[in-house]
């Protein structure tokens, strides 16, 4: 999600001077983006080589970690808000680090590419994986290790109970209320422990 749209409308769900914890923050540009223009403070998590050195020079406080491994580190609501931007899919365990995201944040904030989308309908009748601006793989060649839509992330949400404070999608930078499951390329989801 490296469009300054799509930050921004990201961003806004994040309150001003919140203390943030960016997990896969990859070049930090949203952290720096809170940081310049809502006043926010905190850390982001990258365990890409390439992106480390790009958060340093942002002037973002980095952390280089394999998500994968937990968030143990870090003490239970020491964060105001945690983001999952473009990470969920990426994770072996991805309802453990939903769950961390809770543990460790007052309020969660994910997005994450909508499978359901209905482009990738689309192909997927036609007999083909899709390859889309949100998923711009092929199938076998894809850092994505699974693919979930706006629906699948509600009932996770609700098994894992949490509360939504907001869902909707993001389709070329603008929200979509009315039906994202179907009309949007990516989800997004703000959340807390219920």
């Amino acid at each position: 999600m490296s469009d300054l749209a799509t930050q921004q409308v990201i961003a806004r769900l994040v309150p001003p001077g919140s203390r943030v914890l960016d997990l896969g923050c990859g070049d930090g540009a949203l952290l720096d983006l809170l940081q310049r223009e809502r006043g926010c403070t905190g850390y982001g998590v990258e365990i890409a080589d390439g992106n480390v050195p790009q958060c340093v020079r942002r002037g973002i406080d980095v952390i280089q970690l394999n998500l994968d491994e937990g968030l143990t580190m870090f003490e239970d609501a020491s964060f105001d808000v945690v983001l999952q931007i473009d990470t969920l899919q990426h994770l072996r365990n991805a309802e453990v680090m939903l769950r961390e995201t809770a543990r460790v944040g007052r309020t969660g904030i994910v997005a994450f590419p909508n499978f359901a989308h209905w482009p990738n309908r689309v192909s997927v009748a036609r007999g083909r994986m899709p390859v889309t601006r949100h998923l711009p793989y092929q199938w076998y060649d894809t850092p994505n290790i699974r693919v979930g839509t706006f629906k699948d992330f509600e009932v996770l949400a609700q098994r894992n109970k949490l509360r939504l404070l907001d869902a909707f999608g993001l389709q070329d930078g603008r929200e979509v209320r009315w039906m994202p499951n179907a009309r949007a390329g990516t989800a997004v989801f703000k959340f807390e422990r219920a």
